[in-house]
């Protein structure tokens, strides 16, 4: 690796000059915190404010995070799609557990989600896939998803080849592609602060339902 690469990385900084957060701030249900958190990343032209990292891990415990688009929130839990033959789909298959980060840069906040994973029902999937430009429709049929293929040509073959199957038709949702339902049982938002000792507050899922609110150290 370079080493003015290396220098970069050891020797820049950038310190966070944020209003404090404090308990009384929060609301009740970690849910209603993030609805107002992510509508003031939406003010603040956030790219992509729906966007977060998935980590999860395999059978032997082998993490592996990437990024995915959130597509819909409930008082349940989040929802995410995918292929399920996917390293993810395969992952969460053996390991129903997850881990969910949103990182908004321009307010200096990440929101961490972790929990259990359940798949969405069929008919979810269906009007998730209906609504999606028909170019996706038809990529999630051409892509074997994180199987190895031999050139971009391949699947560039792919897509032609059912564009043209589908020409004049509804494109129907492949079984192998749907969506997964994360329910977190805790919730942590996080405020960047100056010299790193940055606000903490995390809501943990009590058995009854309710949840309970502690500050953590940075």
């Amino acid at each position: 690796m370079k080493e003015e690469i290396r220098s970069f990385v050891k020797n820049d900084r950038w310190d966070f000059q944020n209003a404090p957060l404090d308990a009384a701030d929060m609301l009740a249900d970690p849910f209603k915190q993030f609805e107002v958190w992510f509508t003031q990343a939406v003010q603040a032209k956030v790219l992509d404010p729906y966007a977060f990292t998935l980590a999860t891990a395999d059978a032997l415990g082998r993490p592996s995070a990437r990024l995915l688009y959130m597509r819909d929130i409930t008082n349940r839990g989040l929802s995410c799609f995918t292929n399920y033959n996917s390293s993810k789909g395969h992952d969460l298959e053996a390991n129903p557990q997850f881990s969910a980060n949103f990182y908004w840069q321009e307010l200096s906040r990440q929101v961490r989600f972790g929990g259990v994973v359940e798949k969405l029902p069929e008919a979810d999937s269906d009007v998730y896939f209906a609504s999606r430009p028909r170019a996706s429709q038809i990529g999630a049929w051409a892509s074997d998803q994180s199987e190895e293929i031999s050139d971009r040509s391949y699947l560039d073959a792919r897509v032609r080849d059912l564009a043209a199957s589908f020409a004049g038709k509804d494109i129907p949702r492949p079984p192998h592609w749907g969506g997964f339902l994360l329910i977190p049982d805790s919730v942590e938002f996080w405020q960047g602060r100056e010299s790193r000792l940055h606000d903490r507050m995390v809501y943990k899922k009590r058995s009854m339902g309710t949840w309970q609110l502690n500050r953590l150290a940075p």
